[in-house]
């Protein structure tokens, strides 16, 4: 049960106390005018983390407080529907197993179905402050008061301790941490990490501790030891506001400037260095005033309110929704206060959904969020297939197994959006975790109790066939998915399990297919190869268990575990875990001396952690840990993920395992690990690279990565499609409806090319330009060749090959390298091998400046060779865009003749659209039209009876003449539509740029040689 308290301001008197689920006031405290009078309006709430207490600050100095009792058996609202057999009821029949609803039950709300509890709120006592009261808090064991006059903090027990005290009391001035003349403005609170932050008003931030308490008597007590940890450069940095990350031991401090200051708490005695800065989309002026901020309970979201709107980021930084962007005209119009600044704000529902209230406004807002399952349940298929989990729904993205192209739209019918079954929403609300299967067919959900798990492909959902069973369990530790058979780690009271359970039987507990007890609650389960399961406790042991699978049952056999005492601090800071284990113990090994081969992969808070086994001089096993990444939301490990690896040409996959490439030249990104920092996508492209450098006795500095920039937040990776998928919001308003509501567009990463789908842009942007850029920059030829091979297929693979010569030239272009560290030379030696070659260089000129030109044919042919070899191909249009580079270079006496050629051969093979294109070109060199019709006059398209002017056109004289330039425009309208269809055209083999050998060897043919530099 959740509540809802609220204090108003000083012309009322009135505190209501409202349930959430369902939304109704369940009791009103109304203070007297002598109240009022006497002890002041009230300021503040406070309330007690089991709320059994609130307490109410008043202006006065008064602290009022009160007792909340309920009575779990009595009742006192329960929701009642008259016509609930109304036709118009929505027929419930896309789930089986549901007992039954009771009636109207089937109309009831989430979180309703244990009605509304009946609520006593009794005054209990009020405290008077002489000193004043600065800020307060409400703790488990007592209530921390800063006061003003003097500077002190107080600690008032709720209950008198063993010797009758109360009341406890420490100045400021003689704590030695803090300066003289020290007043405390804000203090927060956090309860997982037993952490506290103070405020002071010199702008400084303190991470502080409760002392133990001490039945001594002493005359100056020390109650509170604190370390600084921000101390502001300037009054724009003074610090105003704090939150607390517990899940990945973070503290953020809101600075007068509006720009957030993130820290990392490596322990407790002042080791809090900074970690990286939030800044809003807008300036400070816009903005206005910080004045909330706080993370979600996950974790993974912080949300931070201004004066004039908010804003969202992840938790290491990536933007999210804002309302920034609002039109503040309509949103007056439509008294939308929640969009133009925050009071206060509240997380509900574990981070589903968030309360506001507006600056300006009496009302409070109820603002849900989607969140990606990974949030929930760390899973590998969570990561590489995107499942949102909302507050009564699911979405699943199912774009990755359609054509590529329709990966990438803004299709709607992409995603499948489906409703939790109400019989399970109405007694489990709020949902905890989701989890997909690796094929993308089942989705598995889990509430305050039991679960409920969905088919894809039949849209029916299975719960369980009464509540007692359901009730019975509550799953604590994830669930993950073995084909057809569900995992789920559960407690039972003080006994934990894990249990599974099969997608084809009904979800009954006589029908679970297997129980394994274990001895600790688990901190998460995850899936490793094709058969294993890793499962961590909270006691610091993981256990490897194999799938035993019978043809009437499936069981869990455990066959090794693993103490990490001593290695592991604190396992409930562990988010995430796999193990890398060697390819021959894979393939042929004893699974059961799998532990004492596997390299295990932790994410602890926002650190990536490699542990590697050896053997100590007592040939006992043991592992050396190392530190490979900071601030990581999530990892994917590709070879956990299942379908990641690229597509496959069945003609041409003996080339990949014959004699020309082998597998000296890896694996391609099968068995990358990639890393998501908070503003780029990183990865290794070969993580056993990484284990070998990893090593501690060698030393070795990590090898390099490739960073993958992205303006979204990525959620999936599609490796067979070479590209990032993500999401990011978009607020919407319109003057025909009468509120705004976020959408959120399907991203996916890339450059350059816009690919416009309906009414939504739709960013393309692939990662294999990245990879490929990082392989000839290490000189590894072979490497980007065997990669490349890997998408050859796909049908924007030609423009990734554009996009990374584009990258590289621009770059070169502005810091003018030696020809002994340029790159460019071995990326059009690497280009070369490709049938696009051509045509990709052409692309390229016509995207980059007139002045990249001369760097880009420094290392390439003369534009007369590539002429020549591309009518010789047949690829006319992209013959013409050399023709346009010849009269860049001011070449005209050679490319009149080249000009008549390819007219000539267009008309021969009736592509009367360049002939048109070519007429445009030759009007813009001569807007008399002689030149123009003394070319068709040679490519005998001239009417008999036109008679030609005397005077010849200057274009074909005998001598060379210097012409103007061609207007701007020119380049485009010569090549087409520019669009990248046209680099399919190319039928055979391309040139090298240092080669005069006009047919070179294919890459994809059977007898290729790999081209050196």
């Amino acid at each position: 049960m959740q509540f809802v308290g609220s204090f108003v301001n000083q012309e009322k008197m009135d505190r209501p106390l409202t349930l959430l689920q369902p939304t109704v006031i369940l009791a009103v405290v109304i203070r007297s005018k002598k109240s009022l009078s006497t002890y002041g309006p009230n300021i503040s709430l406070l309330v007690r983390p089991d709320s059994a207490i609130f307490v109410v600050q008043t202006t006065s100095g008064y602290l009022i407080t009160y007792t909340l009792a309920t009575d779990p058996d009595a009742r006192v609202f329960r929701p009642h529907f008259s016509s609930h057999t109304s036709g118009q009821t929505r027929r419930q029949s896309n789930f089986s197993g549901a007992r039954n609803q009771g009636g109207d039950r089937i109309l009831w709300g989430p979180g309703e179905g244990g009605g509304v509890r009946e609520v006593s709120v009794r005054f209990r006592m009020v405290i008077k402050v002489d000193a004043g009261i600065g800020r307060a808090l409400a703790l488990d064991d007592e209530l921390v008061v800063a006061t003003q006059k003097p500077g002190a903090v107080q600690c008032i027990r709720w209950t008198p301790d063993s010797t009758g005290n109360q009341t406890s009391t420490e100045l400021f001035n003689r704590m030695d941490w803090l300066p003289k003349k020290t007043t405390v403005t804000e203090m927060i609170h956090d309860r997982p990490m037993n952490l506290s932050t103070w405020i002071t008003n010199d702008g400084r931030a303190y991470a502080v501790q409760r002392l133990p308490h001490s039945n001594e008597t002493e005359t100056h007590q020390k109650l509170f030891r604190g370390y600084c940890f921000h101390t502001p450069r300037g009054a724009e940095y003074h610090a105003i506001n704090a939150a607390i990350n517990a899940r990945f031991s973070l503290i953020a401090i809101g600075c007068s400037d509006g720009t957030i200051q993130v820290y990392t708490a490596r322990d407790y005695v002042g080791n809090i260095p900074p970690s990286h800065t939030h800044k809003s989309s807008v300036s400070g002026q816009s903005s206005g005033r910080l004045t909330f901020l706080s993370y979600s309970p996950d974790g993974y979201c912080l949300f931070a309110g201004y004066e004039n709107g908010w804003a969202t980021w992840s938790v290491f930084g990536k933007p999210g929704a804002t309302s920034f962007g609002v039109n503040t005209k309509i949103s007056e119009e439509h008294e939308e206060g929640w969009l133009e600044g925050v009071k206060e704000a509240s997380w509900l529902g574990g981070g589903s959904e968030i309360l506001i209230i507006g600056q300006h406004d009496d009302r409070i807002w109820t603002l849900e969020m989607a969140r990606s399952a990974i949030t929930g349940c760390y899973s590998s298929a969570n990561i590489s297939r995107t499942l949102l989990q909302t507050t009564s729904s699911i979405m699943v993205y199912r774009g990755y197994d359609l054509p590529d192209l329709t990966t990438i739209s803004a299709e709607a019918s992409l995603w499948h959006t489906a409703q939790i079954p109400s019989s399970y929403l109405v007694d489990q609300w709020p949902m905890r975790c989701s989890v997909i299967s690796a094929d993308g067919r089942y989705v598995a959900v889990a509430g305050r109790r039991g679960l409920a798990h969905y088919s894809i492909n039949s849209g029916r959902w299975k719960t369980f066939v009464n509540e007692n069973m359901e009730n019975e369990f509550q799953v604590r530790g994830g669930m993950c998915w073995h084909q057809h058979i569900l995992v789920a780690a559960v407690e039972i009271g003080d006994s934990f399990e894990l249990r599974l359970f099969s997608r084809e039987s009904a979800l009954d507990s006589s029908l679970v297919l297997h129980v394994q007890a274990l001895p600790a609650p688990v901190v998460l389960i995850a899936p490793s190869g094709e058969d294993s399961l890793l499962v961590y406790t909270y006691d610091n042991l993981l256990y490897h268990y194999v799938f035993a699978t019978t043809p009437t049952t499936v069981n869990l056999v455990q066959v090794g575990q693993i103490a990490f005492h001593g290695i592991v601090r604190s396992p409930a800071r562990v988010r995430g875990l796999s193990w890398i284990l060697p390819d021959d113990q894979l393939i042929e090994g004893d699974p059961s001396q799998d532990v004492a081969f596997a390299t295990v992969v932790f994410l602890v808070d926002g650190k990536l952690v490699l542990l590697q086994p050896s053997l100590n001089e007592e040939r006992k096993l043991k592992y050396d840990m190392r530190v490979i990444a900071q601030n990581v939301e999530y990892y994917a490990l590709m070879r956990d993920m299942p379908f990641s690896s690229p597509p496959q040409d069945p003609e041409t996959s003996a080339a990949v395992n014959g004699d020309d490439l082998g597998l000296e030249q890896g694996n391609g990104l099968r068995d990358s690990l990639w890393i998501f920092e908070g503003n780029d996508m990183k990865l290794w492209t070969e993580v056993q690279d990484v284990l070998r450098s990893a090593l501690s006795e060698l030393g070795r500095e990590l090898p390099p990565m490739v960073s993958i920039p992205v303006d979204f937040y990525p959620l999936s990776v599609l490796l067979g499609k070479g590209i990032l998928l993500g999401l990011e919001a978009d607020l919407v308003q319109r003057r025909d409806v009468n509120f705004a509501f976020f959408r959120f567009t399907i991203r996916v990463c890339s450059l350059q090319l816009s690919l416009r789908t309906h009414a939504n842009p739709l960013k393309t942007h692939l990662f294999i330009p990245q990879v490929l850029r990082l392989h000839l920059s290490r000189f590894d030829s072979s490497a980007a060749l065997h990669l490349a091979y890997q998408y050859k297929t796909l049908e924007y693979f030609a423009h990734s090959l554009e996009i990374l010569l584009h990258n590289v030239l621009d770059e070169e272009v502005d810091t003018n390298p030696s020809p002994e560290t340029a790159l460019l030379p071995g990326v059009l030696s690497f280009l070369s091998s490709f049938p696009q070659y051509l045509d990709i260089v052409v692309q390229c000129t016509r995207k980059t400046e007139v002045r990249s030109w001369r760097t880009l044919f420094t290392y390439l042919p003369p534009p007369q060779e590539l002429f020549e070899e591309s009518l010789q191909r047949g690829t006319l249009k992209t013959a013409g865009g050399y023709l346009l580079i010849l009269h860049t270079f001011e070449e005209l006496s050679s490319s009149s003749e080249q000009l008549v050629r390819l007219l000539s051969r267009a008309k021969d093979e009736g592509d009367w659209e360049l002939c048109k294109e070519l007429a445009r070109f030759l009007t813009a060199l001569d807007e008399t039209g002689a030149t123009l019709m003394e070319a068709l006059e040679m490519v005998n398209l001239r009417s008999p009876q036109d008679e030609r002017e005397t005077s010849s056109s200057f274009l074909f004289e005998g001598s060379r003449l210097k012409v103007p330039r061609p207007v701007r425009g020119v380049a485009r309208t010569l090549n087409g539509n520019g669009s990248s269809d046209d680099d399919d055209r190319s039928s055979s083999g391309s040139r090298s740029p240092r080669s005069r050998n006009p047919e070179p060897a294919d890459y994809f043919s059977s007898h290729n040689n790999v081209i050196k530099d």
